[in-house]
Order: structure tokens, then C-alpha cells, then sequence
């Protein structure tokens, strides 16, 4: 999967929406590994430029910032949580 998120990369650019997704699912083996730190690094990466390229409201945004709600919460840092999940809601809403 790694070596599949900078292939893309290399090929489309760090911005490209498959790029961004592949880079996503990166971030859900850390997750499975337990890997953690790493996992909320790559989600928050993820979203971050997924919310500039795609919008606030773009159904692969709500999924990147999906993910990093369960990142966190598997952490425990729930205050992040909660407001992640009120952004899901309110964007899920407006869409």
C-alpha cells in the first residue's frame, strides 16, 4: 500500500484526489497496526488538503475526517472527537 501512495504520487501529484485516498488508506494500516501517532499524522495530512482541494463537504473529506475521529478515539482524545464528529454532522446536513 505504501509503495501504491508514491507511485501515485510520483505520477498524478500530491494533490490528486487518488493520491489523497490512497494516502488515507495508508493511514488505516497504521491504524490496524496500532500504529497510532502515525495514523492521526496521515489522517489529519489527508484531511487537511483533502478540505482545501475537495471542500469541506466533499463525500472523501467526510470520510477523511471519519477516520480521524476513530484515530482519536482510539487515543482517547475525545474532546477532538467530538469536535470533528459535530463538523461531520454539520457538513453531512448541509450536503
Amino acid at each position: 500500500m505504501e509503495e501504491q501512495a508514491v507511485k501515485r504520487t510520483q505520477i498524478l501529484g500530491a494533490e490528486h484526489p487518488n493520491t489523497l485516498t490512497s494516502m488515507n488508506n495508508f493511514g488505516g494500516i497504521y491504524w490496524t497496526q496500532g500504529m497510532m501517532a502515525e495514523a492521526a499524522a496521515l489522517h489529519n495530512k489527508v484531511l487537511q488538503k483533502s478540505m482545501q482541494i475537495l471542500g469541506a463537504d466533499h463525500p472523501n473529506t467526510l470520510i477523511s475526517m471519519n477516520n480521524l475521529t476513530e484515530t482519536y478515539q482510539a487515543q482517547g482524545r475525545m474532546a477532538e472527537v467530538a469536535a470533528l464528529q459535530e463538523e461531520v454532522d454539520k457538513q453531512r446536513q448541509l450536503g
